[in-house]
């Protein structure tokens, strides 16, 4: 099962230690996966060394045509605690749009790549929540991890922030 159209994203509980052993089985099984990581300072022998780690611990993204039978086998997966589903006969994906933009934001290896430069006045586009598809101009920069719009909306202006994961440049 190679993704398409028809696949979508779902998240999985690992069990303990279980990502390896989870994806190894589950691509065995032919599903897709996807474990970002990130890279954080660890310090070993008193040598400070960068090391690749789960951006989501203990969790594993798992692409699928949820209408297909095979889903079923991922919950008895090795590695694999359980499936999240607000309902195990009809699964219900993540939104696409954050998909896309998570899997934007890593290399090929999974790895996230450090955040866009983002400056004051930089025309954005929103790529997830309300406000999908819109497109405005960067107004503070409240924290690292967000970044504060004027968003005009049905003849107002609402004042908000949002992280930078739900935004790209826009040339």
């Amino acid at each position: 099962m190679h993704e398409t159209d028809d696949h979508h994203w779902f998240v999985a509980q690992l069990r303990p230690q279980g990502l390896a052993r989870a994806q190894e089985h589950l691509h065995r099984q032919s599903f897709q996966t996807f474990a970002p990581e990130i890279l954080t300072s660890a310090l070993r022998a008193g040598v400070s060394r960068k090391v690749r780690k789960p951006l989501f611990p203990g969790y594993l993204f798992i692409s699928f045509d949820p209408s297909a039978p095979e889903w079923n086998a991922i919950n008895s997966t090795r590695g694999i605690a359980r499936l999240i589903l607000s309902d195990p006969r009809h699964p219900v994906p993540l939104p696409r749009a954050l998909m896309a933009a998570l899997k934007a934001r890593c290399d090929a290896s999974g790895l996230l790549l450090p955040a866009p430069d983002y400056q004051v006045g930089d025309r954005i586009r929103v790529l997830a929540g309300p406000f999908v598809d819109v497109i405005t101009t960067i107004e503070t920069l409240p924290s690292p991890a967000r970044i504060g719009v004027l968003i005009e909306i049905m003849g107002g202006k609402v004042r908000t922030t949002m992280p930078h994961d739900q935004i790209q440049k826009f040339d």
